[in-house]
């Protein structure tokens, strides 16, 4: 059985894995899904510093803290860029790498490079959609019923994750065990950019033909595909 930790995204808590994680534990594996520092249930912790290092830090923690090895390490949109880090620091414990419908910079890129992103609302410590946004665009591609449940969970994200370039000291030289998987409905990240990274990391390329959010809206497909040797 599979030791697996997922890695949300911008916007997002451990929430979003709220449809795979169930179906990945009744077929007997151990999964994790953290909400990051300033995210979701722990967003009263916003503060200066939060970047996406801090993120992957504290993802490289839980893993020593629970004595994690062989780990299927998952990230979704920003939080693959979290992930990337993430195995950087913490190399010996993972097993492999899944990148679904991630972001994977490279040293010294940030979001805006690769992500033509639309008017936000920014504050001192937090940047993102507004409200109406999110619905109108970003989640429109989920059933009514889903988007509700979404939009309640929503919250915008640490602003430096978001805004200041990443920092990978070794990831894109080293040999990982890799799968990319890309979703058809969705434009960002483009698939060029997925493509990089599966090119670099000689990994396995899925497609799903669905949007941003497969965990929502295909979540048996992507369970089976994260699980794919």
């Amino acid at each position: 059985m599979a030791t697996i930790v997922l890695v949300h995204g911008a916007y997002q808590g451990g929430w979003i894995w709220a449809r795979v994680g169930p179906i990945l534990r009744a077929a007997g594996h151990t999964v994790f899904a953290p909400s990051l520092d300033g995210c979701a249930e722990r967003k009263h912790a916003l503060r200066p510093g939060i970047t996406t290092e801090t993120h992957a830090a504290e993802i490289a923690d839980l893993m020593f803290y629970e004595d994690l090895h062989d780990v299927v390490l998952v990230g979704t949109s920003s939080g693959g860029m979290v992930a990337c880090r993430a195995a950087e620091l913490a190399r010996e414990r993972i097993g492999r790498i899944v990148l679904a419908d991630a972001l994977a910079l490279k040293t010294g890129e940030k979001i805006g490079d690769i992500v033509n992103r639309t008017a936000r609302v920014t504050t001192a410590l937090t940047t993102g959609p507004s409200p109406e946004d999110a619905r109108n665009r970003m989640f429109a591609s989920l059933d009514p019923a889903t988007l509700e449940w979404a939009l309640a969970r929503y919250t915008p994200h640490p602003i430096a994750a978001m805004e200041e370039p990443v920092t990978l000291n070794g990831f894109w030289t080293q040999n990982w065990n890799a799968t990319v998987i890309w979703c058809k409905r969705s434009q960002n990240p483009p698939v060029a950019h997925q493509r990089r990274a599966a090119d670099t990391l000689k990994a396995r390329w899925f497609e799903l033909d669905t949007g941003h959010y497969p965990m929502l809206t295909t979540p048996e497909e992507l369970s089976r595909l994260i699980l794919a040797q």
